[in-house]
């Protein structure tokens, strides 16, 4: 399997965030024109790592998400962790924080964002109550990127 970059449009908001009107992700060739994202989107909405797409190639060769054609069951959350706080603004130790959770992540320091790769399997409820705890605390905010039932409906343990 080769490994193809795709791009997702990524439809902002007229505040500016996000701050980019696409993102480049890369992405597993399936075979045909169907790929499976190989990495935690930063910007895109209601995209997680692990879910398969159909794709398009534009005349430069580059390769365009068209369909989402199966969620992954990962959810992604992303992270901006406050330079003036406890944390210091540091991504690796947001990335720390959540890890003994079983969420990995990737941060980008131009926009000092953090994308969480929350997998189905763990604890859901462990990982919002962390979340809200460093809101509540003033260590980061964060946003809700690819969610579903099961995120909605775990309460903060």
């Amino acid at each position: 399997m080769g490994t193809a970059t795709s791009r997702s449009t990524n439809r902002g908001t007229t505040s500016g965030w996000p701050p980019v009107a696409s993102e480049g992700l890369w992405a597993v060739w399936l075979g045909g024109d169907v790929v499976r994202l190989d990495n935690i989107p930063w910007f895109a909405r209601d995209v997680a790592s692990g879910d398969t797409f159909r794709t398009s190639t534009d005349s430069d060769g580059v390769l365009w998400a068209t369909d989402k054609l199966a969620w992954s069951g990962n959810c992604t959350v992303r992270v901006i962790s406050f330079p003036d706080a406890a944390l210091g603004g540091s991504r690796q130790a947001v990335l720390d924080a959540f890890a003994p959770l079983g969420v990995d992540g990737e941060g980008l320091q131009q926009y000092g964002i953090v994308a969480l790769n929350v997998p189905p399997a763990v604890d859901l409820g462990a990982v919002k109550r962390l979340l809200r705890q460093g809101v509540d605390d003033g260590w980061w905010d964060y946003e809700e990127g690819c969610i579903g039932q099961a995120w909605l409906s775990a309460a903060p343990r």
